[in-house]
C-alpha cells in the first residue's frame, strides 16, 4: 500500500499542514507515500513526488472529492500504471448517504431522500417526526443555526443557507428523523480490508455488522449512544477522505501498517 497526500500549496516538498502529522507517522511506520499538488490536479496536471511505481496499490488521503473528481484521480493513477486501492463505485457507495442507507437503515435514523428544490411541506406531510436533521448526500451545515429544524417549512431556507456557505448542494437532500444522542459519546471506527478498527477499547458489534454489509476496502463508521442507551449509526464515509477525529496519527498509521 502506497499513500498519496496533497502537498502544501506553497511548498510541493511538504504535505499540506492538515496532513503533516499523519504523513510523518505513516513514514515512521515503514509505509511509503507521495505528495501531489491538488491545484495542479484540478487543472488536469498530476505529478506525484516521488513517482509511484507501476502496479502499486495507492490509497488516497486528502480533501473530499465528488465521485466524478475521484474518478478523475483514479484515471490519473491508471495512466501512471498504478492501481487505486478503492474503486470509484466503492468510493461513491460510502461517500453518498443514499448509497449505503438501504443496507444499514435498521441501525440509523429514518431518512427520506428528496430533490433540493422539493416541496418539503408536501413531501413530509405524512410523517410525525419530532424534528429533522438536514444534509445533502455528503455533509450537513455546521455554521449558523446548524442542520436541525423543527418543522418542514424551515428546510428550504436552511438549504439556501447551505448553498450560500458551501457554494453547492451535492446530490440531493437527505431528511433524517431527529434522534436525541448523549453528548461526547460519538466515536469513529475504520474498516480496512474487512477488519474493523477502533482508536481505543474494543470495537462494538454494530461496527462489525456494518463492516460485513458494506462492499468497500476502506471506510469509516461513526456511532453514538442514543438517549435511551441504544448504540446508533450516525454516518458512513469513504476512509480516504474521513478525518481521524479521536485517532492519533500514530494509531492511524499503525492500522494501515497492520493491514499490509
Amino acid at each position: 500500500m502506497h499513500l498519496l497526500y496533497p502537498s502544501d500549496p506553497f511548498d510541493p516538498k511538504r504535505p499540506d499542514e492538515q496532513y503533516l502529522d499523519e504523513y510523518q507517522a505513516v513514514l515512521a511506520a515503514g509505509l511509503s507515500a507521495s505528495l501531489f499538488c491538488f491545484e495542479d490536479f484540478e487543472s488536469g496536471r498530476f505529478r506525484p513526488r516521488p513517482a509511484i511505481a507501476p502496479a502499486t496499490p495507492v490509497l488516497y488521503r486528502g480533501w473530499m472529492l465528488t465521485p466524478e473528481g475521484y474518478g478523475s484521480l483514479v484515471k490519473q493513477l491508471q495512466q501512471l500504471g498504478a492501481v487505486a486501492f478503492t474503486s470509484v463505485a466503492a468510493y461513491q457507495h460510502c461517500h453518498h448517504l443514499p448509497q449505503w442507507y438501504p443496507q444499514l437503515a435498521r441501525y440509523t435514523c429514518e431518512t427520506r431522500v428528496l430533490d433540493a428544490d422539493a416541496d418539503f411541506t408536501l413531501a413530509l406531510a405524512d410523517l410525525d417526526w419530532p424534528g429533522y436533521f438536514i444534509k445533502d448526500y455528503v455533509k450537513s451545515l455546521n455554521t449558523g443555526s446548524g442542520s436541525l429544524v423543527d418543522c418542514a417549512e424551515d428546510i428550504a431556507p436552511l438549504i439556501e443557507r447551505m448553498r450560500q456557505y458551501r457554494g453547492q448542494v451535492e446530490g440531493g437532500i437527505c431528511v433524517r428523523r431527529r434522534e436525541e444522542y448523549l453528548e461526547d459519546t460519538e466515536r469513529r471506527y475504520f474498516v480496512l480490508n474487512g477488519q474493523a478498527y477502533g482508536a481505543s477499547a474494543e470495537v462494538p458489534a454494530l461496527v462489525h455488522e456494518c463492516a460485513a454489509l458494506i462492499d468497500s476496502r476502506f471506510f469509516s463508521v461513526d456511532v453514538v449512544l442514543r438517549a435511551d442507551g441504544v448504540l446508533r449509526l450516525v454516518e458512513v464515509g469513504d476512509g480516504q477522505v474521513s478525518d481521524r477525529k479521536e485517532w492519533s496519527a500514530q494509531q492511524f498509521a499503525a492500522m494501515l501498517g497492520a493491514a499490509r
